[in-house]
């Protein structure tokens, strides 16, 4: 049985080909030097550890498996612009303004599938506490979600698609 795709805005699909392929190319390109020459450098030294190369195998590993991450992904993936979804409401791939109880400034995230969820960058997961709790949410809506701190609440005040 094939697992649930991964949901992917168009914009998250070039984003992470562009990862792929540059963590293929250039990345692997770099790290092969960096190898080489902590290998070659550890060839100098009477010492049997050599942590400039264990570094670099280390760093070769984590690449290989965000390798790994990203074919797994791209080979099964479901645009999320294809989706029918109603746009009076909060879905994946909106646009959604929120502003925090007690506060004045809005806030602006955009919903997305896990593998291309980034905070710093506004894009939140379907999954997570925000995103589940803004799904199916309308415009004027309040919206509670549980943190570490204790509950916050959130009014809706935009969604675009």
């Amino acid at each position: 049985m094939k697992p649930k795709p991964y949901l992917l805005t168009s914009e998250g699909l070039e984003r992470l080909t562009n990862k792929l392929n540059e963590l293929k190319t250039s990345g692997r390109e770099k790290l092969a030097e960096r190898l080489h020459q902590a290998f070659q450098d550890g060839q100098d030294d009477d010492f049997v550890d050599n942590a400039e190369l264990e570094a670099a195998r280390h760093e070769q590993s984590i690449m290989e498996g965000q390798i790994q991450d990203l074919e797994a992904i791209l080979s099964n993936y479901q645009l999320i612009d294809d989706l029918e979804v109603d746009k009076h409401s909060v879905n994946i791939g909106a646009r959604v303004t929120v502003v925090e109880d007690g506060f004045d400034e809005e806030e602006v995230y955009q919903l997305v599938g896990a593998a291309e969820a980034d905070p710093i960058e506004g894009r939140i997961s379907n999954e997570s506490p925000l995103g589940r709790s803004l799904l199916g949410s309308k415009i004027g809506d309040m919206v509670r979600v549980s943190a570490p701190n204790g509950l916050i609440e959130f009014r809706v005040k935009k969604i675009e698609y």
